[in-house]
């Protein structure tokens, strides 16, 4: 299980390592993508795996405009990029990009997958959530999650 909170720099050649913590969960190889609210998305190859065949369901896949465009967003522009020895990962400079992150960044551990977010936006979110944190355990205890 991916969890907690690190802070990390992308170097000049858009290396980034992962967490120490991370990469026991997730191998030598990951699958980053862009992700929501302006961060990427990191998932274990078998996460991804599970992931993409939902997406690919025949109930939404190709019926569904909604669907495919999320899935054009999401799959494409999905890359498998191998972790070295050292624990970094190459970052695709479209990827960087795409999630406006600038050299301080934050990642995040949220259970299947991990998410790198600038640094400055996770402070801005994050202060947001916990502003209203106490509404939205209510809301989400509504639906018998506590």
């Amino acid at each position: 299980m991916l969890i907690g909170e690190y802070r990390h720099v992308i170097d000049d050649k858009n290396r980034l390592s992962l967490p120490a913590k991370f990469r026991r969960e997730t191998g030598k190889k990951v699958v980053i993508t862009s992700g929501l609210d302006s961060c990427l998305f990191i998932f274990t190859v078998k996460s991804w795996e599970s992931i993409t065949e939902r997406l690919s369901s025949p109930d939404s896949a190709m019926l569904s405009a909604d669907s495919r465009s999320f899935n054009r967003y999401l799959l494409g522009g999905a890359v498998e990029i191998d972790v070295d020895a050292l624990g970094r990962m190459l970052l695709p400079e479209y990827l960087v990009t795409r999630a406006k992150l600038g050299r301080k960044v934050v990642i995040v551990g949220v259970r299947d997958r991990a998410e790198i977010w600038d640094e400055e936006k996770w402070e801005t979110y994050r202060n947001e959530v916990e502003a209203k944190v106490d509404k939205l355990a209510e809301k989400i205890g509504g639906a018998g999650l506590f």
